[in-house]
């Protein structure tokens, strides 16, 4: 049943002209308005993975749904889809639960919060906003249990509601929904903040309409999307090959023991339109690393990355939708059968973009980047401190970007753009532990004419007894290096007992008991490099060396030769560069460390864990 919108206004929007000032004007009013958002969120939230990280998304979309200002694509065809009911002024919506919007959301953590925007009794634009709520209660503190089997087990799921009627908040809808959290008056702060960023949207937006009159509004943000389709279908003619291209990637394991699973995508294009099919990817895991990808948001991924690839000025919007088609097979990983868990669908979601970056560099292998955008690192820890409160932690760990056409990838950077880390100031200030390291881990990145990025070592002491879980990937499968670089060092996570033991912790796990002094060495992957490391000048390696980013014996890896006085030996460098390049292959295009057979056969040696079991797939029933 389609949603009903009730308009008092039934006027239609008249076609103007927008003269390209007016049209400018226009569209950094919405860019300032959609920071506006983002800032009103930071400086009002509670938790700090919205506070201190910015784990949000806003957008302000035009009255059919397709965004025009944004960041992560439009919420609102999914939202429509799963919504049955009036759409009137004064309402604004909520929902968590992906299987009721078609994905737009991905895992029941993100609070999906939508608002129509009304003026004079018509329907202007919309305005949307979701944040990764720290908890929603379920099985585990942090509501990401690694060995959930159905979305009931990762805590309270939310059907698309209104929290406010006509104006009027529905504070007994929200008295229950906060009751199934452990932190409630978190969420509280969270969604508030959530919903004062919406209405900042609001009030800008009918402040542009009043200046310029609706129809200019409506015809510039038309006028915005119309333009993002021009520019996108020129890109996508002169990068994206109608041959068909087919790239794949793993993600290590499900938690359970179990892995890797496949992502694989075929991409080529055919006339004005490129098409991404799915085929081949795994069925859906019995864990929760399934990823229930909304086909628009795939879409918004190629488009960011096309984008800052080739022609970073293009504003990117839903403007170029239509120039895409994107198959994901029913029931696979990437789109799982209710009530398939979905909580720690991070990992596959991280995967995608290696995936979109091995499909569009193979036709142009200049322009590739490595893999290293490989996973959003997790790590809670809780429990009740010597003064009898609760505590819990929810944080995002970053890793090291991928070498890139034009450089080095950054050390231990996060993959989310606009992402921040959590302050160490902030972390002692307000949570019982010590940030006893946070450096980069030397040699992590893969060796290349472009060096990836390190990875992160933070080395956690706990100062109260509590629990955590960790949730990471790239455990097992290396991040790849392309154009002849070498694949970035994997991921490891140690815990050192207070009386000295150590333990190498699986790379997903929960409720592991902590006591007071232990210390956790959390280390995530390095990103892969990007061409013959043979090729990178010898003082850039040295200097690396000098900053502690590449050690001396990794700097022969690059053929470069330092002596015990940390100084650049250019007779052995010329010697030892002559001795690899005799066995140097130009040809190899993405260089993965090895295949599975391989990676299993040395995984015990390399990774102090043991390799993962093939998974068994089963049938899953249609819900």
């Amino acid at each position: 049943m389609p949603v009903e919108i009730i308009e008092t206004n039934k006027e239609p929007l008249k076609p103007v002209q927008v003269d390209p000032v007016t049209l400018d004007i226009i569209e950094n009013a919405l860019r300032n308005a959609r920071f506006e958002m983002d800032a009103v969120l930071f400086r009002t939230a509670m938790s700090p993975g919205i506070r201190e990280q910015h784990d949000e998304f806003p957008l302000i979309a035009n009255r059919d749904g397709k965004m025009v200002v944004g960041q992560f694509g439009s919420f609102i065809h999914g939202f429509s889809a799963g919504h049955e009911g009036t759409v009137e002024e004064g309402d604004i919506f909520l929902t968590s639960d992906p299987y009721s919007c078609a994905g737009a959301i991905s895992h029941a953590n993100d609070w999906l919060v939508l608002m129509p925007i009304f003026r004079d009794g018509r329907l202007l634009a919309w305005t949307a906003m979701f944040g990764h709520m720290t908890d929603i209660g379920g099985k585990v503190p942090g509501s990401l249990p690694t060995d959930a089997r159905q979305i009931y087990e990762e805590g309270i799921v939310i059907p698309p509601v209104k929290i406010c009627k006509k104006g009027e908040m529905q504070d007994d809808l929200l008295k229950v929904i906060f009751h199934n959290c452990r932190l409630p008056h978190w969420n509280r702060s969270d969604l508030n903040a959530i919903v004062a960023a919406i209405r900042t949207a609001e009030r800008r937006v009918v402040e542009i309409a009043e200046r310029f009159t609706d129809d200019v509004f409506h015809q510039a943000m038309e006028e915005l999307l119309d333009r993002n389709f021009r520019a996108m279908k020129q890109l996508i003619a002169n990068t994206i090959p109608e041959k068909r291209q087919v790239f794949e990637d793993y993600i290590c394991d499900d938690g359970m023991g179990m892995g890797p699973y496949k992502i694989k995508c075929a991409m080529w294009r055919e006339g004005e339109k490129v098409i991404f099919d799915f085929e081949g990817t795994d069925p859906q895991s019995t864990g929760s690393i399934n990823f229930y990808l909304n086909e628009e948001m795939f879409k918004m991924f190629c488009g960011v990355v096309m984008i800052m690839v080739f022609d970073p000025q293009i504003l990117f919007n839903d403007g170029f939708y239509p120039l895409m088609e994107v198959r994901i097979p029913e029931g696979s990983i990437l789109k799982p059968r209710h009530p398939a868990a979905l909580s720690c669908r991070t990992h596959a979601l991280g995967r995608i973009f290696d995936v979109i970056s091995g499909l569009l560099g193979q036709g142009s292998p200049d322009f590739l980047c490595a893999a290293g955008f490989s996973d959003s690192p997790h790590f809670m820890y809780s429990g009740y401190d010597s003064k009898g409160e609760w505590y819990q932690l929810y944080q995002i760990g970053f890793g090291g970007i991928p070498g890139r056409p034009i450089g080095d990838g950054p050390d231990g950077h996060s993959l989310w753009p606009s992402f921040t880390n959590v302050p160490n100031e902030f972390l002692e200030s307000y949570f019982p532990l010590r940030i006893e390291k946070y450096e980069t881990v030397t040699d992590s990145g893969g060796a290349g004419l472009h060096r990836g990025g390190n990875a992160v070592r933070m080395v956690y002491r706990f100062l109260e007894d509590g629990e955590i879980s960790i949730h990471d990937d790239r455990w097992f499968t290396y991040p790849w290096g392309v154009n002849g670089g070498d694949p970035g060092e994997r991921s490891k996570k140690i815990l050192k007992r207070e009386d000295g033991t150590e333990e190498i912790l699986p790379s997903k796990c929960d409720r592991v008991v902590v006591k007071k002094d232990d210390m956790l060495a959390f280390e995530t992957w390095g990103g892969g490099g990007w061409g013959n490391p043979l090729n990178r000048g010898a003082e850039i390696v040295a200097a690396d060396v000098d900053k502690g980013l590449v050690s001396i014996e990794g700097a022969r890896r690059y053929g470069v030769v330092i002596n015990s006085n940390g100084r650049l030996d250019e007779p052995a460098t010329d010697r030892l560069r002559a001795e690899m390049k005799a066995g140097y292959d130009s040809d190899e295009i993405f260089n993965f460390g090895g295949t599975l057979e391989e990676l299993r056969s040395r995984c015990l040696e390399e990774t102090g864990l043991k390799p993962p079991t093939p998974p068994v797939f089963t049938a899953t029933r249609r819900s």
